[in-house]
């Protein structure tokens, strides 16, 4: 049975297919749009998915969409309706694009299908957090477990309480509109100057060059959060009820002053308040999933809903929760949900059976999206012209790994493309971890991004524990974990020195991806799941005896990450990028022709 799930309409828009149970392609449509975070319909992704899965006319046996879009449309006029003569800029706004879109989802569908060449088959409409729930246990490697979700907000809910078991999911309890800790966090995103949806993983970043200082006040001000982890937010500090902006002027005085505008210098302020949420959000996490175990028993826990990719906050869960094993949806967040809603429609309308080992996930790795073949390469590089040199069997890893050795910074693009947020090692950006100066060379020179933002590294899965205390594989870069003391360098408090001079300070034998408090957002790479990026980091230790590597995707800052590779080759020429590889080409900077372009395409992209 071919299942088709279809998230859409307000942020990673995305479309995943399965087939009697088992993930056959997913894919966000930002990667095919070149839109970062596209929320428009995914017609693209759509296409790919189908195709990947050689699905022709009248093999398609059901749709599934990622919420209930009428039941969330009530809650909308019910919150306007309830601060009326309030937000009438904001109704204003809104109301247009659900008439003329949102509430006609059947249709898009229909035409999405014609476009296809393929009838509609029969339509599901599964609630937002259901379709997290079952994103998050479906493909998991438990049997049973607890499931978590904390988002936004889906129609009414903002987190949800649940138990999966075997085929079955049951959503015990739930957070509701408008108290959230996902839009708390945002409101924090906005506060400080980055963009909600997509500029909280930079308060998260940015939350260890401040001081606590402000926690105290925002439980006394702004939250009233319970034992169980339930949460009621002061909504006169807020505005997203009856205007334009996540907070109001209350906040601001709050918080001694405006919001920092966007692009403007980042000071002590904004440090401390990003480290102070950051805490809160870790507590509050906490706290609900030690009563979501208490009222399950379970030893397992699922997780998914934007909030999910907290990494911080998940590290420490697995650190300090009641739980002995975490498995987290690398998609999370919208786009994840496209996947879930199938699942749903297999699993509980269909009865479709489940039966995981305890150890493996059923997400292959996150390996979901398009594959290049060297041949379509090939071709593809003679028609432009572009020198290449075609990499050989064990070739391949030992010269990436003697590059990587030499300083170099490599745009590796290379098998099946990611599903979800991060590059896992196909569409990636590679460097030497031991560095001092790689952390500032990617960010200012090739990401075109802020100065602080640390970089993730790839290690092999049995290594690990070499460099981080973590004792569990992080296949999907979703935890963060201390770098072992005994690799750390002068771990006095340097909150008095300024950030430009912190970022470049070296804190460990890996400084390239230490974080300022001595963490790192891990992934473990192993080589049953990607044996040629395993195959790489293992060349590399090979030759220095470290078995670790800086990975980023592959992107500039407010670009996706690249699909293709046109995609690929046209930000290897816009950057400071020494080398480029395309399956098994590796191609040289220095030898490709000149580069030039019509726009400016920084305007484009670097202000997201």
């Amino acid at each position: 049975m071919n299942i088709l799930g279809i998230s859409a309409f307000y942020h990673d828009s995305a479309a995943a297919l399965i087939r009697d149970g088992k993930i056959i392609a997913a894919a966000q449509e930002e990667r095919f749009s070149r839109k970062k975070h596209d929320e428009r319909f995914p017609i693209n992704a759509i296409k790919y998915c189908l195709a990947e899965g050689g699905i022709g006319k009248g093999q398609l046996d059901a749709i599934a969409f990622y919420d209930k879009p009428v039941t969330k449309f009530a809650r909308i006029l019910e919150t306007y309706f309830s601060v009326a003569p309030k937000g009438l800029n904001s109704f204003m706004m809104a109301l247009p694009i659900w008439l003329k879109q949102k509430l006609w989802i059947p249709m898009e569908i229909e035409i999405a299908m014609e476009q296809c060449g393929m009838d509609t088959p029969k339509i599901y409409f599964p609630e937002h957090h259901e379709s997290h729930a079952a994103s998050a246990f479906y493909p998991s490697p438990f049997q049973s477990a607890a499931v978590l979700t904390i988002d936004g907000v889906g129609e009414w809910a903002t987190s949800t309480l649940g138990r999966g078991d075997g085929n079955k999911l049951e959503i015990i309890s739930d957070l509701r509109f408008p108290h959230s800790l996902g839009l708390l966090y945002s409101a924090f995103t906005y506060f400080t100057g980055f963009r909600v949806n997509s500029g909280e993983y930079k308060l998260m970043g940015l939350a260890p060059y401040g001081e606590p200082r402000y926690v105290d006040l925002i439980y006394k001000n702004l939250i009233d959060v319970k034992e169980d982890g339930s949460l009621a937010l002061n909504m006169k500090y807020f505005g997203y009820l009856d205007g334009l902006t996540m907070t109001n002027d209350k906040f601001a005085e709050l918080f001694g002053g405006p919001a920092r505008k966007s692009e403007s210098e980042i000071t002590q302020r904004e440090m401390d308040i990003a480290r102070s949420i950051q805490v809160v959000t870790e507590e509050i996490v906490l706290k609900m999933a030690k009563h979501l175990q208490t009222i399950t028993g379970e030893k397992n826990l699922c997780m998914a809903g934007g909030v999910a990719l907290n990494c911080v906050a998940n590290g420490r869960l697995l650190r300090e929760g009641p739980f002995e094993n975490i498995w987290i949806q690398p998609a999370a967040g919208d786009a994840g949900g496209a996947l879930g809603a199938a699942m749903l429609v297999w699993h509980l309308v269909n009865k479709g059976e489940r039966n995981a080992d305890g150890v493996h996930d059923s997400m292959q790795g996150a390996y979901l999206g398009p594959e290049f073949k060297d041949d379509d390469i090939e071709a593809y590089l003679k028609s432009k012209g572009y020198p290449a040199k075609n990499l050989v069997g064990d070739e391949w890893a030992k010269t990436l790994a003697k590059i990587i050795d030499e300083q170099n910074v490599i745009g590796l693009v290379h098998g099946r493309m990611e599903f979800g947020p991060r590059a896992l090692g196909n569409r990636s950006i590679v460097g030497d971890a031991r560095s001092t100066k790689m952390q500032s060379i990617m960010n200012l020179k090739i990401k075109y991004r802020e100065s602080f933002r640390p970089f993730a590294p790839s290690c092999l899965v049995e290594k690990v524990d070499k460099f981080f205390e973590l004792d569990t594989p992080s296949p999907y870069m979703l935890l963060v974990a201390p770098v072992r003391k005994e690799r750390c360098l002068g771990q006095e408090n340097m909150t008095k020195i300024p950030i430009r001079e912190r970022i470049n300070q070296a804190r460990s034998d890996v400084p390239a991806i230490t974080h300022v408090d001595y963490s790192a957002r891990v992934q473990t790479v192993d080589r049953s799941t990607n044996p040629r990026y395993y195959d790489l980091i293992k060349a590399f230790e090979d030759r220095t005896g470290y078995g670790i590597i800086i990975n980023t995707s592959f992107n500039v800052r407010g670009e996706p990450i690249v699909g293709s590779p046109e995609d690929a080759y046209r930000c290897f020429m816009r950057t400071e990028m020494d080398y480029l590889v395309l399956g098994s080409f590796l191609l040289n900077k220095k030898e490709q022709p000149p580069w030039a372009e019509q726009a400016n395409w920084r305007l484009d992209y670097v202000l997201d």
